[in-house]
Parts: structure tokens; sequence; C-alpha cells
């Protein structure tokens, strides 16, 4: 039975408490959604509980976390009780919803609770960039001194992948302090030259009209080919595009059949794109057009190879062994070197994509062009 005194919404004392999580933790009792839910609801109504010691309690609470990801009172039980165990699901939220409430809370509450967890999220974007861009992305929303440390510390690491560093400069752009760190190394130099379109975009779209004003004279964006500058992604994402044009230009003035295929058509050299808006969101799309060594994809590094007599070749690497190494350049053809005859054989930041392709675009065109690719999911 419930003590008369409580109530939801009031705080009923000590020892009705322990009686009541007591009874709910007898043997005998089989888990259910609204056990689980009792138990959670008069924990938060009990002060010092320490859930290590009571092993049963806890599992119904871990329980209860399992079903009700994202939701408040996720996040209060997460930080009141200071559950380690919930890293998974926030890294999972934080992947999945950067760009909403709950993705950029559990950005955060993941650096407060186990920061370990999160550089190593990070840390195996090696393998995988999706997650940690998108952790990044939604840590960038969340302000504090901490994380602009984290996404500084990102955007240095020469050894993550372009994409997550790209997402760490975007990330920073949200931010009048993280604004003021992209300028400060515009200025001085230190930016690396395969971000700079990044940042312009993220600071062009900066919440504050002094760092969007600084930015569009240090850094600006790219000139289209009608020689009017590039309006800041977000409203160049905004605008409508005729996807039945886009393809038109991807196949002929945009050049992107060159490198990619789409159902069957174009070449093999770049990622196979046709299902790539299934994959990336519209300004994720415009960033690999207008800056493509911030969103190099896995498996397509560019790789330079000098040989012994003075030969340099750059590609894909398709294939490495001891006895020979083949690339495969920009216009897909297949170079196999004998590995005997390469001096040197090293990893390139630039994209095998040729850079500048906005100087032979107009806005719409490149909006036209997105639309396109957004429009290519499975069918």
């Amino acid at each position: 039975m419930m003590s008369r005194g409580f109530r939801p919404g009031r705080r009923p004392g000590a020892a009705v408490v322990m009686l009541l999580l007591a009874a709910l933790a007898a043997h005998g009792q089989d888990a259910s959604p609204q056990r689980d839910a009792l138990v959670v609801e008069t924990l938060l109504r009990l002060e010092n509980v320490d859930l290590d010691a009571k092993p049963r309690t806890k599992e119904a609470v871990l329980r209860w976390l399992g079903v009700n990801p994202g939701s408040d009172r996720f996040f209060e039980v997460v930080e009141r009780f200071r559950i380690r165990e919930a890293a998974d699901a926030l890294v999972s939220l934080a992947a999945t919803r950067p760009d909403d409430t709950a993705g950029v809370r559990a950005a955060r509450v993941l650096l407060e609770l186990d920061p370990a967890r999160f550089d190593a999220v990070i840390a195996a974007a090696g393998d995988d960039a999706v997650p940690a861009a998108a952790l990044l992305t939604a840590l960038g929303a969340s302000g504090g001194r901490e994380p602009l440390d984290r996404l500084a510390r990102s955007l240095d690491d020469a050894s993550l992948p372009l994409a997550v560093r790209a997402a760490a400069v975007s990330a920073l752009g949200r931010s009048r302090e993280g604004g003021e760190l992209l300028l400060a190394r515009t200025r001085s130099g230190e930016l690396p030259v395969e971000v700079r379109v990044t940042a312009a975009a993220a600071l062009a779209a900066a919440p504050d009209a002094a760092i969007r004003d600084a930015a569009a004279t240090i850094l600006p964006l790219p000139a289209t080919a009608d020689a009017a500058p590039l309006p800041p992604l977000q409203e160049l994402t905004r605008m409508p595009g005729d996807a039945a044009r886009g393809r038109r230009l991807f196949a002929t003035r945009a050049t992107c059949g060159n490198c990619h295929v789409v159902r069957g058509e174009g070449k093999d050299v770049g990622p196979n794109l046709s299902e790539i808006g299934a994959k990336l969101p519209a300004e994720a799309l415009l960033v690999a057009i207008l800056d493509p060594s911030a969103g190099i994809s896995h498996n397509y590094e560019t790789f330079i190879a000098t040989t012994d007599d003075g030969r340099v070749l750059t590609g894909l690497l398709v294939s490495r062994t001891d006895a020979e190494i083949v690339l495969k350049d920009a216009t897909g053809v297949v170079h196999a070197l004998p590995a005997d005859e390469v001096e040197e054989l090293t990893k390139s930041t630039v994209s095998l994509m040729p850079a500048g392709l906005a100087k032979t675009l107009t806005a719409q065109d490149l909006a036209d062009l997105v639309a396109y690719l957004v429009s290519l999911k499975a069918s």
C-alpha cells in the first residue's frame, strides 16, 4: 500500500520512501515498465541515494532509462545519480539528433559525466567519422568553456578526418566565443587551408553581426559564376531548387558525373552517390561541393606516389601489397606501380575532387544541384 502522504510532486518522508523501495525490490515481483517508473519517481524524491549499493534498484533504473531516452526525466535521472552506464544512450542521442535539444543536451551531459568516453568517440573517427562529427555538432550548441576547448582541440588534431575537423569548425561558428577563435586563427594564419571554406560559411551565418562583418572581410565565401558573392550556407540551403535541372547540371557543367556514379551512370572514381540524399542533409552536401577537402569520405582519401624515376602520381589507393601499389587518378585511369619503384607514398589532406566548383555555377545552380542530390534515395 502506498502511504497517504505520497502524492505526485510532494517529497515523502525518507522512511516511507525506503519502505516503498524495499517493497518494489522484493523477491517474487517481476519487472514491469510501470514498476520501473515507480522506482524512478520514488528515487527522485529521496536525498543522497547510492544506487551502486542497491543493485536491484539500479537495474530497474537502467531498464527505465533504456525505454525513455531523451526525455527530460531521462536527463534528470542520469545527471542526478551520475549514471555512467547511460553513456551509450547519450552517444546515440547526440549522433542521431545533433540539431535538436535532446542531442545537444546529451553531448553536454556526456562530456560532464564521462569525458573519456566522449574523447573515445572522437578518437574512433578514423573508422567512422559520422558519430564523431555529429557529437561535435551537438556540442557546438551547448556553450561553455569546456565545449569550446574540446572543439578547438578537434580542429587542431591533424590525425582526425577532415569531416570531423570541419564539423568542429562549423560548431565553433555557432557561438560568439567560437567565432572569435576562428577569426583570430584566420588573422594569424593558423586556420588550416582545408577548412577555410567551412569556416567562411559558418561565420557568414554567425549570430553576432560583428563576427559576420569581420568574416566578410578576411574570410569571404567563394564567388559564383555570375561574380556574385555566395550567400551564407543557411540562406543557400533554404533556396528552392529544381531537381530536374540539377540532374542536368550534374552530368554537364557541374562535371559531377566525371567522378561519381548515380544509378549506373557516370564514372567510378569517387563515392557512389545513388543514395546520397539518405545520408547527408542539404547543408552538408553544399559544404562537400564548396570545400571537398573538408568532407573526404573514408576509403576515398587521396595518395601521392613518388617513383624513383621522378614521376609523381596522385589518386585513390585501390590496393597496396608488397609487390604492387595501385592508384586510380581523377580521370578514372588505374596506375599499377611496382612497389620497389615507389620511393614515397603519402596521404594528402586535399581531396581528389576539384575545388572551385562554385566559380562555374551560380547560387541558383548550386540550389538546383543540391535539390537533385537530396532526391537521391533508395527506391
